[in-house]
């Protein structure tokens, strides 16, 4: 421990007294307090804690422990509860026992099934895996799954998982059956998990940037999260008040860190670490006091009290709120030798120190009061038996008794703002945000430190995988530069401090005589040097781009007859570019019926239509089966119909909620009906921009992975891109390249889409962090690098007359756009966000647009193919528009 002196000691804690935020150096000095300056320090502590108006109540959970396996791949020098298999019965626990020991529970009075186990055991141990197949689970966290729901159905027990390191994709599989999770992040110290012989080596889930991104996926799954840190495994008093500052910067950014636990080391026989010192209880005292000063009253901070002997007092005075989980019934598995205390003894301590013990549920009382987007509605009911619904708590007189799990059943009922397609047109949208703009989305300040900047920007490889930055010359940052976000630059130029128009990161003239030798050759310097072309080489370059056009596909500006159905706008996902999501409760929200999704594609077909587009908000009481409901509805009304539907988010969403994989999901939705998927949720494809556009929609890599898949089962897929907002010329690039390598392995794009964001009712652009779009001479070039980037692997460019003007539109089409998209008959999503360029357009209207460019207009089906006859006249008798949504635009 570095000494440090009694008056650094002292400024400190003065800052702490007077309220003032700490640094990372203050944090380091105030844990090493002791004696006397500790006492202060818990002092200071204290009123924090009671700041948030806790009314002297300290929490706990009555619960059961559930060592669902005792086996893990990982080999932590201090832990006795992962062991080998030999030592065990069985690899894992059975239903029968998981039952027993949930159902003991119960009689006991207990609420909570606190689930334990190692990382992924079947990546270690060849038994595992052998007893996961012989039961029929793919993997382990398939068997946490199903005994998840058991315990619900069968016990009345709520389920909080702690099952290791988990990915975004596991947060939306085990969501609906557990009403909180957790994983302690330890400690941040690379130097416990790199060097041979610390106490993390050899564990690959202890890699603190691997436990920092499943706090953060956690946050972005709206689950409420438990972590912590473990003092005294040989961190420094640094590493220590960085853990405390990393988990406090997750807290503030999402909002789902529900508790902190500050946990002490205690030497194990029969371990590694066996001969260390046990941590010191004014060490743990200093440690829990420096984290209630800088997560601030809001947060719950908890020691468990089976390792504190009789330290009660000491813990509280240091500012704890929360005993966590004590069991009546089962030993703490991961600390064996420290028996829980007695409830009532607990509860006697506590009084003895002027507070009151209360019992609250596994999730924390705010977040069962909040209810959605954090309490999926498949456990409302089981949460809804146990709690005390003006406290949050848990209801003393409960019965435990065990209810059903399923999914939402009935389908989809028609509800909200049903008509909101066409009334976005002349009424509009009722407020400029949704009610819970303030919260939904994360902490808007936080987010602002996660803003890229062209200096941090890193590709991906084609699986997803980061690639090495391209090698360009020092930039300033954005704030240097003093132009992004808010100027009329693009963030690139902003950042380079230099002027549109002025070669960027390399020379515009070489740049384009590169393209035009080899245009898929340029590096990622030469094509943002064409992104910043202006005057005539902009002229040079849209020239170049119309040339390649003419070769891949001839003159033909094409475009299908089709109608957009939105089924739902209801969503919680939080991504901030999204004006057209809506909480439930929202004026403008809505919900079709399957009867109503189906009467507007039978209103297309009469229109000629040969292609309906799905898509809608992630719904939370969407059934399983929603998206396989909606294809078969559509079929059954209009046989010819091709069905485009569900972004690669609602194919997570639907595998998630059907617990199928995602090849066995598309399997199905094909047999259902979907012809083709939108390759939208794109946005740009590289996470540290999509982490600041939103808060929880799938990574870049799980979308990858949706749309390869997609193509190997045979389902065709578009492609996109929604650029303009916080993003730089040089994510553009990378994401057009990856787009191409992902064609150049699949061959399964049918085109490419640009989307240049609208901003006027975008969450992220009202909250001041992104900018107004991009600029006519940004999409200009885009759309003519697009043409380029992808020439000889994606054929058909399209631009996206909903979001551009009709010249614009013009101008682009004679730089390497050959696609205008569709009628749409509705559009709603840009609609709400802004744009004003309508929801519709007639065949005569696109005929008009194009018209100036002197280049033939050809109808097209989703395949690009030529429509029969009888789909070609009933257009022409419609003009491509159903009668049902025409509506006069209000004069502006």
């Amino acid at each position: 421990m570095t000494q440090v002196s009694d008056s650094a000691l002292r400024r400190a804690l003065a800052r702490a007294r007077d309220g003032k935020a700490l640094d990372l150096t203050e944090a380091a000095v105030l844990l090493q307090a002791r004696d006397e300056h500790l006492d202060t320090l818990l002092e200071h502590a204290s009123r924090v804690r009671d700041a948030n108006g806790r009314n002297g109540v300290i929490t706990y959970s009555k619960k059961v422990f559930i060592p669902l396996t005792r086996l893990c791949r990982d080999r932590c020098g201090y832990c006795t509860f992962a062991t080998a298999p030999g030592r065990l019965p069985a690899a894992f626990l059975s239903p029968d026992e998981v039952l027993e020991i949930a159902r003991q529970g119960a009689a006991m009075g207990c609420k909570e099934a606190l689930f334990t186990l190692g990382d992924r055991p079947e990546d270690r141990w060849h038994q595992a895996r052998s007893w996961l197949d012989a039961h029929g689970y793919d993997d382990t966290l398939s068997y946490v799954r199903a005994m998840a729901i058991r315990v619900l159905e069968e016990t009345g027990l709520l389920p909080h998982l702690n099952p290791g390191v988990l990915s975004w994709r596991d947060f939306q599989r085990l969501k609906p059956v557990a009403p909180s999770m957790g994983m302690m992040l330890e400690t941040t110290s690379r130097r416990l998990f790199e060097e041979k012989g610390q106490p993390h080596y050899g564990s690959p889930d202890k890699d603190p940037a691997v436990r920092l991104r499943v706090l953060e996926d956690a946050g972005r799954s709206n689950v409420p999260f438990t972590t912590g840190i473990l003092i005294g495994i040989g961190e420094t008093i640094e590493d220590r008040a960085e853990s405390i500052f990393a988990m406090r910067r997750v807290a503030r950014e999402y909002g789902g860190i529900q508790e902190v636990i500050v946990q002490n080391f205690r030497a194990k026989q029969d371990t590694a670490m066996r001969g260390l010192p046990d941590a010191s209880l004014q060490e743990l005292a200093a440690t829990i006091a420096v984290t209630r000063l800088v997560l601030g009253p809001k947060t719950h901070v908890q020691a468990p009290p089976n390792l504190v002997d009789d330290e009660y007092a000491l813990m509280i005075r240091a500012g704890i709120d929360d005993w966590g989980g004590v069991s009546p019934l089962t030993p703490d598995h991961v600390n064996p030798e420290r028996p829980w205390p007695n409830i009532e003894e607990l509860a006697a301590r506590t009084a003895a120190a002027g507070f009151e013990l209360r019992e609250r549920l596994t999730i924390y009382p705010e977040y069962v009061l909040a209810g959605e987007p954090w309490l999926d509605p498949r456990l409302f009911a089981h949460v809804s038996a146990l709690v005390d619904p003006d406290t949050g708590l848990a209801r003393q007189d409960a019965p435990l008794v065990g209810r059903p799990w399923q999914e939402p059943d009935g389908g989809f009922a028609a509800s909200g703002r049903t008509d909101l397609h066409v009334e976005v047109d002349t009424s509009g949208r009722t407020n400029d945000r949704r009610d819970d703009f303030d919260n939904v989305y994360g902490d808007w300040e936080a987010l602002r430190d996660r803003l890229p900047t062209p200096a941090t920007a890193v590709g991906l490889q084609g699986d997803g995988s980061p690639q090495e930055a391209p090698d360009f010359p020092a930039t300033p940052t954005s704030a240097e530069a003093g132009g992004f976000p808010g100027s009329g630059a693009s963030s690139s130029e902003a950042a380079l401090g230099r002027s549109p128009g002025v070669g960027v990161m390399g020379d515009v003239a070489e740049a384009l005589r590169q393209a035009e030798k080899d245009p898929a050759s340029l590096t990622d310097a030469q094509a943002v040097a064409l992104l910043g072309a202006d005057g005539e080489a902009l002229e040079e370059l849209a020239r170049l781009a119309d040339h390649l056009r003419r070769e891949a596909v001839g003159d033909d500006v094409t475009y299908v007859v089709n109608r957009n159905i939105n089924f739902t706008n209801v969503c919680y996902t939080g991504c901030r570019f999204c004006a057209f999501a809506q909480r439930r409760t929202d004026a403008d929200a809505y919900t079709l019926s399957l009867d109503q999704v189906a009467d507007r594609a039978q209103e297309g077909w009469q229109a000629g239509a040969t292609e309906v587009c799905m898509q809608g908000g992630i719904h939370p009481d969407l059934p399983g089966t929603a998206y396989f409901d909606i294809a078969r509805a559509v079929k059954a009304r209009t046989p010819g119909m091709h069905v485009h539907a569900f972004s690669p988010m609602e194919v997570i969403n639907g595998a998630s909620r059907t617990n199928l994989s995602i090849e066995d999901w598309l399997t199905a939705a094909r047999e259902a009906g979907v012809d083709s998927l939108p390759g939208t949720a794109a946005e740009i494809l590289d996470d540290d921009v999509r982490w600041v556009l939103t808060k929880g929609k799938l990574p870049t890599r799980e979308w990858i992975d949706v749309i390869t898949t997609a193509h190997r089962v045979g389902i065709p897929t578009t492609s996109t891109m929604m650029y303009g907002h916080v993003d730089t010329h040089l994510h553009w690039v990378q994401h057009i390249k990856l787009i191409r390598s992902i064609q150049e392995r699949t061959g399964g794009f049918s085109e490419f889409v640009l989307l240049p964001f609208v901003h006027h009712s975008a969450p992220i652009y009202l909250a001041g962090i992104a900018r107004p779009g991009p600029t006519a001479r940004e999409n200009r070039a885009v759309h003519a690098l697009a043409r380029i980037l992808l020439h000889g692997a994606i054929g058909n460019i399209q631009c996206s007359w909903v979001k551009l003007r009709d010249d614009l539109c013009r101008q682009v089409l004679t730089g390497g756009v050959n696609d205008l998209g569709g009628t749409l008959m509705e559009e709603t999503i840009s609609r709400m966000a802004g744009s004003e360029n309508g929801s519709y357009k007639t065949i005569t209207e696109i005929a008009e647009m194009v018209a100036p460019t002197g280049r033939p207009l050809r109808q097209r089906t989703t395949e690009y193919g030529t429509p029969s006859a009888e789909r070609l006249a009933a257009s022409a008798a419609s003009d491509g528009v159903c009668r049902s949504v025409r509506r006069t635009l209000p004069v502006v």
